[in-house]
């Protein structure tokens, strides 16, 4: 998901803790990603406490031995604030680290000069009534150009981690005693250069402002008064998806239910998958009238284009006897974009039965004018890719709002 400025900022260093030699997030490069790896352990006998105070006595129990190890550089077997590690891995991945922050359910670590990353990771255990949980935390970027080369943009480095620490959760669940419930939940949250503070953006970050700025002056490409017109042409598409979520109570959304949680993902674009479209907006524009930068990933290809958030409402509407809570958006493209037309994302709670559901509403045709390769493309190529993008839209906002409950 993309991440923000400073809801995904690492926490700040101990002021009691050694920072010579620390790389910090600042002295990196690239992205700041953060990342939870996550997972609940049911039928064991361990407490947090005891989970965690195994992992002090022996950190290296839970290193997955086809992938790293942890060794420790001198002082008492037992991990303790202070104390350095390097993680050994394959290839040129050796990882220098220093323990910054420990209580009974948690360490966290630090990198140290010469990692391939430049950050903070924490490694942590709670229970409930039911299971444990345990959770890896990091907050990091790439230590420098070839690193962010390797892990953002050849992604090989990235393949590595990934199973590192998903390795690294199968083998604490085995040390619990217990069994794995519901797998590995995965959350990745990147905050790009741009939104940053200042001083810690890359020269792209400049280039993507100064794109966005532009939007101002790009009026919508259709006439937004002829929409209902259009419902019964053919020369338009009228696309309507519904998504269940999560269900909760009935009444008004639940503080933390699944109608707010999804609600907060679309206030922040959450919606599509990053590997197809990114956008980019000022973060304290209002939602209405709001200008976005979509960069769109084809074939090999990418293409900027923007979109300009018009409606935002929120009603109780009646439906065959039933109340609904509603809540929703729309944007409608601007000139330079290959698609004109307009989106409805809507958030339905049914206050009888406590059932949300996700509606995604479109009517769109190829764009009459714009740059003439993208619109040819689109004719040709697009509706195939436009449904699956409408598809996957519906499939990931219910992930993530389980993902966050």
């Amino acid at each position: 998901m993309p991440g923000s400025w400073p809801a995904d900022a690492p926490p700040e260093l101990p002021a009691d803790i050694d920072q010579a030699g620390l790389q910090r997030w600042d002295e990196g490069v690239g992205p700041l990603l953060h990342r939870i790896y996550r997972t609940q352990i049911v039928g064991s006998p361990s407490a947090s406490e005891r989970l965690m105070g195994e992992l002090f006595e022996e950190l290296d129990r839970v290193a997955p031995s086809e992938f790293a190890t942890f060794q420790k550089l001198g002082g008492e077997a037992r991990l303790g604030k202070g104390d350095e590690y390097v993680v050994r891995m394959p290839g040129p991945w050796d990882g220098p680290v220093r323990v910054v922050a420990a209580d009974p359910t948690s360490f966290r670590l630090a990198t140290l000069q010469g990692h391939l990353e430049a950050g903070q990771i924490e490694f942590r255990a709670s229970e409930d009534y039911r299971s444990l949980s345990f959770e890896i935390e990091s907050w990091a970027r790439s230590g420098d150009r070839m690193s962010d080369l390797f892990y953002n943009r050849l992604r090989l480095s990235k393949e590595v981690q990934l199973h590192m620490w998903s390795s690294v959760l199968r083998k604490v669940v085995e040390l619990a005693g217990g069994r794995m419930e519901g797998g590995i939940v995965i959350t990745t949250r990147a905050v790009e250069a741009g939104a940053l503070p200042e001083g810690y953006a890359d020269d792209r970050a400049g280039q993507g402002a100064r794109r966005l700025a532009a939007l101002a002056d790009r009026r919508v490409n259709f006439d937004p008064a002829k929409v209902h017109a259009h419902l019964t042409d053919e020369r338009w598409r009228v696309d309507d998806l519904v998504e269940p979520l999560p269900h909760e109570g009935s009444g008004p959304p639940v503080e933390g239910g699944s109608w707010l949680v999804a609600r907060e993902l679309m206030d922040r674009y959450q919606l599509a998958d990053p590997g197809v479209v990114t956008a980019s907006y000022a973060g304290d524009a209002p939602l209405a009238g709001r200008d976005m930068l979509l960069r769109i990933r084809f074939a090999g290809l990418r293409f900027r284009v923007g979109v300009r958030i018009g409606d935002v409402y929120e009603d109780t509407l009646e439906r065959d006897g039933r109340e609904a809570l509603v809540f929703g958006w729309s944007y409608r493209t601007l000139e330079g974009h290959f698609e004109q037309g307009q989106m409805h994302y809507e958030l339905w709670k049914w206050l009888d039965t406590g059932d949300v559901e996700f509606h995604l509403r479109a009517i769109s045709r190829p764009a009459e004018t714009g740059p003439f390769l993208p619109r040819a493309g689109f004719r040709l190529f697009g509706r195939s890719h436009q449904l699956r993008f409408y598809r996957q839209i519906c499939r990931r906002i219910k992930r993530l709002t389980e993902a966050q409950l």
